[in-house]
């Protein structure tokens, strides 16, 4: 029988190509049980990019043999209802890392040489690298800081940590890295303990997951052990981070400036401070959006839930 593929969201065509040579393909532009429940019901595999992944999503599919998530994190997916429910769960680890990897550093340069608010200030009139008093007050204020000679600081040290690492010592930073798991550190990069991590980074990248473990890994406690000129990039999930303590530090000066990609819920309010900051980047989860990772994520994914859905040899 023809497997039957519901995805929730479009996927790169190179991997709907894929799906499609192997079964019936089904993009239902909607992440509701309400509304997926009739396609829920026939089909053998669930692929989903951003949507969650409920419980009672994975009751409603009888049928199910594999979920397919377009992306590496899995904190939006019922982990335990589908183990329970015996269905395997496929992700794309690294398949965007590189895009990541590269978004970090833009992310941590605009915020070393002040951009936003250059950017700002040039549309508010000023330009301030001319002479006038105005002009030199603005200057002085919006002096960046090269990130050549300082140090770079990474919380997780997987495929993503790994693609900025090597770009930051292209840079000539130093790289300190801190992973609770056991792994070796690329060459050049020191492993090191949270504390010393924290207080030694002139910018600290987060690059684990949200699990009870790492949320509000970064709190007021975290944010009082780092440096008052430090940077803070976040590409990973909003939970990792206490926001209203980023945001008071933001405002007291204790921290130099945040680029945030992830928020929850997600699209923001308009309301949310970190949209405005003068010192905050915020971006609208684009970290991976570039057409070769998401190629790359489609690919993977369509070829994981398909190992799942055909006969080895016929895939």
């Amino acid at each position: 029988m023809t497997p039957r593929i519901l995805l929730t969201e479009p996927i790169a065509t190179a991997g709907l190509d894929l799906l499609r040579a192997a079964g019936e393909v089904h993009v239902a532009h909607a992440t509701d049980l309400a509304t997926l429940a009739d396609s829920l019901a026939t089909a053998d595999a669930l692929l989903v990019r951003s949507s969650s992944v409920t419980a009672d999503m994975l009751a409603a599919a009888p049928r199910l043999k594999v979920v397919g998530r377009h992306g590496a994190g899995l904190d939006g997916i019922d982990l335990e209802a589908a183990a329970r429910l015996g269905i395997p769960v496929v992700s794309t680890p690294g398949a965007n890392a590189e895009s990541v990897a590269g978004f970090v550093i833009l992310a941590a340069l605009t915020l070393s040489r002040q951009l936003p608010r250059a950017v700002a200030a040039l549309a508010q009139g000023e330009f301030p690298t001319g002479r006038s008093l105005p002009s030199a007050v603005v200057a002085a204020e919006l002096t960046g800081a090269m990130l050549a000679g300082r140090t770079l600081g990474l919380i997780g040290c997987g495929a993503i940590g790994r693609g900025v690492a090597a770009r930051a010592r292209g840079l000539g930073m130093t790289v300190l890295a801190h992973d609770v798991a056991a792994v070796e550190p690329p060459p050049g990069v020191r492993l090191v303990e949270m504390d010393r991590l924290l207080s030694e980074s002139d910018v600290v990248s987060l690059h684990v997951p949200q699990t009870p473990a790492t949320s509000g890994l970064i709190g007021a406690a975290a944010l009082a052990r780092m440096r008052p000129d430090a940077l803070l990039v976040n590409t990973a999930r909003a939970g990792v981070v206490d926001a209203a303590a980023v945001l008071a530090a933001l405002d007291a000066g204790r921290l130099r400036g945040y680029a945030v990609d992830v928020f929850a819920p997600e699209p923001p309010a308009l309301t949310d401070p970190l949209l405005h900051h003068p010192r905050a980047l915020a971006t609208p989860h684009m970290a991976a959006m570039t057409h070769d990772a998401l190629d790359a994520m489609a690919i993977a994914v369509a070829r994981g839930v398909l190992a799942y859905l055909l006969p080895e040899g016929t895939r």
